[in-house]
């Protein structure tokens, strides 16, 4: 007897048998190339990090975000505390580079005397100055455990000297024997964006890293490369590490008031200073600001003594993990699924693959080298190509089928058929759409002046060239009423950009209009210009005309406005009329204003304006300044525009508006014929 649960495996042998037919229809080249697609898929899902120009910054920006979003929170560590020579040290001491080393020696030996449980000092003793002698003796006289920063050119060549690295030498060596020995401060940034996400390659000719040289606890971290651990403050107000002006130890402060400060504590002495050893680290990206290269460490010294070694991410890993997400995104190109369940299919997966990094980081996993936006573009990738593939098995019964509906529906409306048949039924809804209407002037007296076959030749053209704009812009033909266009755009697919596709088709429709016009046969008497008319409002859209035939068009008063609109071009001497509310919504050209008016059919006046893009765009706000001030009253402000008519008398649109704002005064309208 049959298991209850058998549609799972004819939904898996469905697609198995969904694959084989592809694979045999699609033929050698297409397969071959489909299979070179998704071995880049591969490739750049593997090694986006390391080997993919533009990826490589995108995925260091997305384990920054990673990394300061899920870094611990902490109270203010107890175990480190940085004493500082700031911004204010060099102000007290005069001294700048190299740092006072008075003041060095009178803190070393407070410090000492407190009971610190060991010294970091990052601060390069790199050359000479007169007080050399007693910083030697502060140094052989210590007893706390200190290390002292050391460098090497051959390490750190860009920042040290061979001469500077000599001296280092001498002086480690005049103090040696005692409590202090010499330790490597040498940070690495990334090379692409120098940025400090790692601790530092750490080679046997240095000595061991500050934080290592510290304490003996977890020596694992000699050799560790991984992610350094920047912690969070829990309280903003309390910075993780506390940080002690050096001078409070150099001067007279009493050593008791401190002493809680210091004793037990590992001490890290170093500069904090406005434009020295500052480093960005992944919180720049979030939080902006830089790091002293003396908080770096005392965050490695933190994470060594936790023992919060984080643990990388092998190769085979990543691997699989490569082959897998191009594989997903393969796959779901093929799903025979209505769009909205295929959508939530792909965001689901898309989620998936953002959201793994972050658990991984949180877990302690170092996602470094994780090539999280190498799997979103190789799953992307994938699902192209293999969805290419597998469309062009069923293009040509696809084509004819479009080809049938084409004959009643535009393209975009039948394409949306073929998704979803069930579009076809009758009905409307409401929708916000930009409506628009074309007429190409004198065209119908030019039609009873030659022969009808130029008539259809012409006429074909024309329409050809404009229904081209309106699909390349991305709206949706309403129907041809002799040489007239009606399109709109806002459904059947609304899009955040219509206004300005709508505004730009416009205007693409008037250039092509004169454009035809300048290319009419020898014999074709002069024809007139193409005018356009756009409005944004509400309509009723949908499939009308009964169950014989229908047509998916748009009713309502923003269809009658926009054709109020064409025909009013005419009678204002413009070319293209734009209502105001399209200008609010776009900014993809500019316009000026063309004053206030009442349409036929519309009882309540609106503003209406004049796209002009090739119009220097200080003109065109001197003209928007003069209309508003006169519109407010200012009544001198009509002189201007009439100085501009007088400048420029080929401008009609504009000599017509002078007309209309002396005729109806400020704040009035005009009500066309």
């Amino acid at each position: 007897m049959a298991a209850p649960d058998q549609p799972a495996p004819a939904a898996t042998g469905g697609i198995a048998r969904r694959l084989r037919r592809v694979f045999r229809r699609i033929g050698p080249w297409r397969m071959a190339i489909t299979l070179a697609f998704l071995a880049l898929a591969i490739f750049i899902a593997r090694y986006s990090w390391e080997k993919v120009p533009i990826a490589a910054d995108i995925e260091r920006m997305l384990y920054d975000i990673r990394a300061t979003s899920t870094a611990p929170l902490a109270e203010q560590d107890d175990r480190i505390v940085m004493v500082v020579f700031n911004d204010q040290t060099l102000i007290e001491t005069g001294r700048r580079s190299p740092l006072d080393r008075v003041t060095l020696a009178k803190a070393l030996a407070k410090l000492d005397r407190m009971g610190a449980r060991a010294i970091g000092i990052d601060i390069l003793i790199d050359q000479a100055t007169p007080e050399d002698a007693g910083l030697v003796a502060a140094f052989k006289a210590m007893r706390t455990p200190t290390r002292l920063a050391f460098v090497s050119a051959a390490t750190n060549p860009d920042y040290v000297e061979y001469g500077q690295e000599e001296f280092l030498r001498a002086f480690q060596k005049s103090i040696a024997g005692g409590a202090v020995e010499p330790a490597s401060v040498l940070l690495e940034s990334d090379l692409t964006d120098n940025v400090i996400r790692s601790w530092p390659n750490q080679p046997a000719s240095l000595p061991p890293l500050l934080a290592n040289a510290l304490t003996p606890v977890h020596p694992e971290f000699r050799n560790y490369t991984g992610a350094v651990r920047f912690r969070a403050p829990l309280d903003p107000e309390r910075p993780v590490f506390a940080k002690l002006p050096i001078q409070l130890f150099s001067g007279d402060f009493p050593e008791d008031v401190l002493r809680q400060q210091i004793a037990g504590r590992y001490v890290l002495i170093g500069g904090d200073i406005f434009d020295v050893d500052q480093f960005e680290t992944p919180a720049t990206r979030i939080r902006g600001g830089t790091t002293i290269g003396l908080e770096i460490h005392a965050n490695m010294l933190a994470q060594l003594l936790d023992g919060a070694l984080y643990r990388g991410v092998p190769g085979w890993i990543l691997w699989a993990a490569a082959i897998l997400v191009v594989v997903m995104g393969g796959l779901t190109s093929m799903l025979d699924v209505r769009p909205w369940l295929l959508g939530l299919i792909l965001l689901a997966q898309i989620a998936l693959i953002l959201l793994i990094p972050y658990w991984a980081q949180a877990s302690g996993i170092d996602t470094q080298h994780l090539p999280v936006f190498g799997w979103i573009a190789g799953w992307f990738l994938a699902f192209a190509a293999v969805g290419t593939a597998a469309r062009a098995v069923g293009s040509e019964q696809r084509r004819f089928a479009q080809s049938a509906l084409g004959r009643y529906l535009p393209r975009d409306v039948a394409s949306l058929i073929l998704r979803d048949p069930d579009q076809l039924a009758l009905h409307g809804e409401k929708r916000e759409i930009y409506a628009l209407f074309t007429d190409l002037e004198g065209f119908t007296k030019l039609s009873h002046a030659i022969a009808p076959e130029m008539v259809a030749t012409l006429l074909n053209r024309y329409l050809d060239m404009l229904s081209d704009i309106v699909l390349r812009h991305g709206g949706t033909i309403d129907k041809f009423v002799g040489d007239a266009v009606v399109a709109f755009w806002g459904a059947p697919i609304a899009r955040p950009d219509d206004a300005d596709r709508a505004v730009m088709a416009a205007i693409a429709m008037y250039e092509a209009g004169e454009e035809f016009r300048r290319s009419v046969p020898e014999g074709v008497p002069p024809m007139g210009r193409t005018r356009v008319g756009l409005h944004f409002g509400e309509a009723i859209v949908g499939n009308f005309g009964g169950e014989g035939r229908i047509q998916y068009t748009a009713l309502g008063d923003s269809m009658n406005a926009a054709a109020r609109l064409e025909s009013a071009n005419k009678q204002l001497g413009t070319a293209a009329l734009v209502s105001e509310a399209v200008v609010r919504r776009t900014s993809a050209v500019p316009f000026r204003p063309m004053g206030r008016v009442t349409v036929r059919g519309r009882s309540t006046p609106f503003a209406i304006f004049e796209p002009v893009p090739h119009l220097d765009g200080a003109v065109v706000t001197s003209l928007t300044a003069s209309v508003a001030r006169f519109d407010q009253g200012e009544t001198a402000a009509l002189a201007e525009l009439e100085r501009y008519a007088a400048d420029h008398p080929e401008d009609v649109a504009v000599a017509n508006l002078i007309y209309r704002l002396r005729k109806v005064g400020p704040g009035g309208n005009f009500v066309l014929d």
